[in-house]
């Protein structure tokens, strides 16, 4: 419960003429602090009760004058302003932690996705291509969701569908066969896969039959060509074994690595569904399915050799997915340019008959920009992620040394920090925005970044340790003792951190998270600077002691929710 939901029976035990949920519809927060924390306009009640909104509004103020819950009450015109009783405040929220805790559970944690499987479809990775600064996007918000759900109680499947079956591939055997080297490729990876590729359309422009023979090599993979298969299965391991170590870095986990290869070959099914049905049309000798009445271009089903693309793949692994784990939701994360892909073939699941094709969610995101010209190593236009979060290790510990260098465990701290503020500038902003990727603002520790909020969970912690705090033990404390502006201000906030997630949920945004966690470093830094706590008189250290615990256990759930760590020293 929240305060409001107390305000509200305190109105409504006043109020016959309204039900509960319609006194909490007219409840709202004034914009100014002065006009108390909740108003309530009276201007509907005119008409049932025969009197001005001025009138009820006095009558109202004067009945809530001995509530307990309230401090003042104020009729402003037609409005009634209740300020809460600080003390009161103090103690609900803080006794709704620690009910929480002594039924160990982490507050604003839930049970609504309780018996619900959500599969995240995030990262995606293309294999023998790089997992570059593109790919970040996908990698974090797909975390940070998977996360925000389990915390809700949702069961997660992480699924990383990846790019590893398609014409390219006979391009990259086939450069492979003529130029590669498997020392060179087991050496240096993806990039020397890369090159491969690169190089094969350099030659394919002066020697266009290349491009025939690589469709020739990817047709005999599909009928079983074991050397070439075998090449192949070579360049998944180097590829899967290489983004382990980003995959490592950024703490990111998957359930199931299957990608389209799994699928090209089961698409006999939905195929025949879409026979039966009468949707399959032939186009210039290709199959699709016309959607011009939902206003969108015709779906490509089948390509005229009768091979499968990517979106028939796409409904293969939908359905596979429903047969599997009986999906609640089915989100896929991706670029905000594949919209119209995705809406097609959820169209076509839709016409197919498929009742589920409702739980299918696109959630799209904007792109990263970079500042600046050398951001890290590049090859070609390529910026590799791993490259990118060395960097950010690497110009942490730079600012570490200068800042703390007796620092005991710099390397895991600066990757902590380092790796941490390049996710959480990722997810600031509505996943919608494009990103402009800065390290001077990646990187500040002043602003509203992720080494400033980390930097205010170390401050919180090692006020903690100081104080000898044991959160088993210090549970009795004088609420009246956290009547002061600042701690009110924490307190308001440690009340919506529930409702921010469940927010962050309905609306697949971690940002709202990531915005949480700095609006409460900013609130503990005020408190920090305006209270004493270590030297105060003993029942008021006592209480900012509590509240300083409750502030650090938050910022490190929320920080965790979004994919970062939470160094205890820094």
């Amino acid at each position: 419960m929240y305060c409001k939901d107390y305000v509200v029976k305190e109105l409504a035990a006043h109020l016959p003429e309204l039900t509960l949920e319609e006194v909490e519809s007219g409840i709202e927060i004034p914009k100014e602090k002065s006009m108390g924390d909740y108003a309530f306009p009276c201007f509907r009640l005119a008409k049932t009760m025969h009197k001005a909104p001025q009138l009820i509004a006095a009558e109202l103020a004067q009945k809530l004058q001995n509530s307990d819950i309230v401090e003042k009450v104020e009729a402003v015109g037609p409005y009634v302003n209740l300020f809460l009783d600080k003390t009161w405040r103090a103690s609900f929220i803080l006794g709704q932690v620690q009910e929480a805790e002594k039924e160990g559970r982490a507050f604003g944690s839930s049970t609504v996705g309780e018996g619900k499987t959500v599969v995240l479809d995030y990262s995606s990775i293309n294999v023998a291509k790089p997992f570059h600064i593109g790919h970040l996007r996908t990698t974090v918000i797909g975390n940070s969701l998977s996360r925000i759900l389990q915390f809700l109680g949702y069961r997660t499947v992480s699924m990383n569908y990846l790019g590893d079956w398609g014409t390219q591939f006979g391009k990259i055997v086939v450069a492979f066969q003529k130029w590669g080297n498997r020392e060179e490729v087991e050496k240096r990876g993806v990039r020397a896969l890369n090159e491969l590729y690169v190089r094969f359309h350099k030659e394919a422009e002066e020697n266009p039959e290349l491009n025939e023979e690589a469709r020739e090599v990817f047709t005999s993979m599909e009928h079983g060509n074991e050397e070439a298969l075998a090449l192949w299965r070579f360049f998944v391991d180097v590829s899967l074994k290489e983004v382990s170590r980003v995959y490592e870095l950024l703490d990111v986990k998957f359930d199931t690595y299957l990608g389209e290869a799994y699928f090209w070959n089961k698409t006999d099914k939905l195929i025949q569904i879409l026979t039966e049905k009468g949707l399959l049309q032939e186009s210039e000798g290709a199959k699709i399915v016309d959607l011009s009445e939902d206003n969108m271009p015709p779906c490509l089903i089948l390509k005229k050799d009768g091979s499968t693309l990517y979106v028939t793949r796409d409904i293969a692994s939908a359905m596979y997915r429903k047969e599997t784990y009986d999906f609640y939701k089915c989100v896929y994360i991706t670029g905000m340019e594949q919209s119209l892909h995705f809406a097609q073939w959820f169209k076509v699941c839709e016409k197919m008959g498929f009742e589920w094709s409702k739980d299918l969610v696109h959630i799209p995101y904007g792109l990263v920009s970079l500042e600046g010209e050398k951001l890290s190593t590049r090859e070609g236009h390529v910026i590799y992620l791993q490259d990118l979060l060395n960097e950010a290790i690497d110009k942490t510990k730079e600012i570490m040394e200068e800042k703390n260098p007796d620092l005991d465990n710099m390397d895991e701290v600066a990757e902590q920090v380092g790796v941490g503020a390049v996710v959480f500038h990722d997810l600031f902003n509505n996943r919608i925005k494009n990103v402009t990727f800065s390290w001077d603002q990646v990187l500040n520790f002043d602003g509203e970044t992720g080494p400033y909020v980390q930097y205010t969970f170390a401050r919180a912690s090692s006020v903690l340790r100081k104080a000898g705090f044991d959160p088993a033990v210090d549970q009795e404390i004088d609420f009246s003792a956290l009547t002061d502006e600042y701690s009110q201000e924490i307190l308001k906030l440690v009340e919506v951190f529930p409702k921010r997630v469940e927010e962050a949920a309905q609306k697949w945004e971690p940002y709202m998270v990531t915005r949480y966690t700095v609006m409460l470093a900013s609130a503990f830094n005020k408190f920090y600077h305006e209270n004493s706590i270590l030297t105060a008189e003993e029942t008021v250290k006592k209480a900012r002691l509590r509240l300083t615990y409750v502030v650090a256990q938050l910022i490190k759930q929320g920080l965790y929710l979004i994919g970062v760590k939470a160094p205890e020293k820094m």
